[in-house]
């Protein structure tokens, strides 16, 4: 029987237990911090240079700075109590809101502090998720970061972008306030790292970094896997970035850009109804659909290119073809993985992230020295065309649903005993 989660000691004036209901909030608050500045980050690095090529090249350089930082956290963890990481990877948020205010070519550097902060505090936020909630309870936590984050992904964008108009500094400020929101949350839950340090005495030599990526290559599945969710955060990342520079450039204002970004994070909303559905298919088949529908999408809305607003009609049912894949597509990685490498192969997985934000403006710096921003929507077509490829690979029978099995099972036997 699971120990239970570990309860605020009443040090501080509104304590907050490590439980679903705290992590669940602790989750909302950081995506009010992502979600204020994901739309208006593209645009003021645009106002700044000037260059959709140009502002590429700069968040491929923060996409890899920021994944050299998340294979680092481990290693600090070591040095540092993991909460201190924590608390320094938010304190990075704050600083960020600071370069912020600024502006000008200072967004570069609150661009390239926000990555960074988000990917290690990714990093503690899951390590902590593993060591204080139980289980049977991860399905319960994950509807509760979707409610609660689903309204800072949804209104963070569309305010960030508005009060653009009002200060280019505006968006920083709710980025400060929910990083200072984060670091009492952190500061009143009582997380421990007594878990961890007992791990790393009883398995040495699995937390080396060389040794966890010699198992994952070895599990194809695995790979298969994890490639499922590079190519639908490559998607995410083409609509997130490109679509407020597109709007633009093609004389819509700036306030698209956020309408269309939290028009897609609303999708999270019906996340339960996408669930439902896929729950009733095989899990190739929703992917693959997932996958095919999401990519004709982006494919189409790169040939309407010369019909701004179709392109961008085409791009958000694109967007809700890519909120059914983060329901569904994590699923084959979680079937395939060990129970007892659950924790080096999350840390493995959540990596994807990083990659795509160095895959995505890589591609996309390549596109534009050939053609427009319409080409990169093109390129992210065929990113999820390739995952529909790629899907094929799966078994028919993974994630189908139990009574669906036993009624086909019944229906052969029947076959041949007539």
């Amino acid at each position: 029987m699971a120990a239970p989660p570990p309860t605020a000691s009443g040090l501080w004036p509104w304590p907050v237990d490590a439980d679903v209901n705290g992590f669940g909030r602790l989750a909302g608050v950081e995506a009010v911090v992502r979600g204020s500045v994901l739309a208006a980050f593209p645009l003021l690095m645009y106002r700044a240079w000037g260059d959709a090529a140009l502002v590429s090249q700069w968040y491929l350089t923060v996409g890899v700075l920021s994944l050299l930082t998340a294979l680092l956290v481990p290693s600090l963890g070591r040095v540092l109590r993991r909460r201190r990481v924590y608390l320094l990877s938010v304190t990075l948020y704050l600083i960020a809101a600071c370069l912020g205010f600024l502006g000008g070519a200072w967004t570069t550097a609150a661009l390239l502090l926000h990555s960074i902060a988000a990917a290690s505090s990714f990093v503690c936020f899951n390590a902590y998720v593993l060591d204080h909630v139980d289980k049977a309870d991860y399905g319960r936590l994950e509807s509760q970061r979707m409610f609660y984050g689903g309204w800072g992904w949804t209104l963070g964008p569309l305010l960030g972008v508005w009060s653009l108009q009002l200060w280019h500094g505006a968006p920083f400020v709710m980025l400060g306030l929910g990083a200072l929101t984060m670091l009492y949350l952190i500061r009143a839950m009582p997380l421990s790292d007594a878990r961890v340090h007992v791990s790393i005495k009883q398995r040495p030599l699995s937390r080396q970094p060389w040794v966890i990526l010699r198992r994952f290559f070895s599990q194809p599945r695995l790979v298969v896997g994890w490639s499922f969710a590079l190519l639908r955060s490559c998607g995410w990342w083409v609509y997130f970035v490109y679509v407020g520079i597109f709007a633009v450039q093609n004389g819509l204002g700036e306030q698209v850009g956020g309408w269309a970004t939290s028009a897609a994070n609303a999708g999270l909303f019906l996340s339960p109804l996408v669930l439902r559905w896929t729950q009733r298919h095989p899990l190739r088949r929703s992917l693959r659909w997932a996958f095919l529908l999401g990519a004709g999408c982006f494919l189409f809305s790169a040939a309407l290119s010369s019909w701004p607003w179709l392109t961008i009609l085409c791009l958000l049912i694109g967007a809700l073809c890519l909120v059914t894949l983060d329901v569904c597509a994590g699923l084959p990685f979680m079937m395939a993985v060990k129970p007892s490498e659950r924790t080096e192969m999350s840390a493995v997985y959540s990596s994807f992230r990083d990659f795509s934000g160095i895959v995505s403006p890589a591609l996309a710096w390549l596109v534009l020295q050939f053609t427009n921003v319409a080409g990169v929507f093109a390129m992210g077509g065929v990113c999820l065309l390739a995952g529909w490829l790629i899907a094929a690979r799966l078994h028919p029978q993974l994630g189908k649903p139990t009574d669906l099995r036993d009624r086909e099972r019944r229906a052969r036997a029947s076959g041949q005993a007539t």
